[in-house]
C-alpha cells in the first residue's frame, strides 16, 4: 500500500506567497491608543514579594503543625533536657512549635543539599 502525501498550498516558497502577509486581530482595531499602551512598560521597578511568601509559608507550615498536634489521637511527648518534658495535649502550644521547627529543618536541609548539588554540579561541568 502506498500513500501518497500531498503537501499543502502554503507549502511552496514562491514570492507570491511570501507577499502576502495576514494580520490577525480578534476585535477589528476597535481598542483605543489608551487600551493598547496598558500592556506597555510603566518603568516602575516590581515590588519584590520574597518576604511575603516565606511569611506566608511559615503561616501555613504553623498552621499544618498546629493541626497535626491537635487531631492527633495518641499523646506523644517530647524532652529537650531531662527536666523539660512536655506532651501533645496539655502543652500543645510547645509542641506546636517543637512540630514546625522540625518542619522547618528538614526542608531547610533539603533546600540547602539542592544548592550544594547544584553548585557542585556547576563545578563538575566546567
Amino acid at each position: 500500500m502506498r500513500i501518497n502525501l500531498v503537501k499543502p498550498n502554503w507549502y511552496s516558497l514562491d514570492n507570491k506567497n511570501m507577499s502576502k502577509k495576514n494580520t490577525w486581530s480578534l476585535q477589528n482595531d476597535k481598542r483605543t491608543e489608551e487600551e493598547r499602551n496598558v500592556f506597555k512598560p510603566s518603568g516602575e521597578k516590581p515590588k519584590n514579594k520574597t518576604k511575603t511568601y516565606l511569611l506566608s509559608l511559615a503561616g501555613v507550615f504553623l498552621m499544618v503543625s498546629f493541626l497535626m498536634t491537635y487531631f492527633s489521637e495518641t499523646i506523644l511527648e517530647a524532652c529537650l533536657t531531662k527536666t523539660f518534658c512536655f506532651n501533645s495535649k496539655d502543652d500543645i502550644i510547645i509542641y506546636t512549635l517543637f512540630v514546625f521547627l522540625n518542619i522547618v529543618i528538614v526542608i531547610s536541609t533539603i533546600f540547602g543539599a539542592y544548592i550544594i548539588g547544584r553548585k557542585l554540579a556547576n563545578f563538575i561541568k566546567k
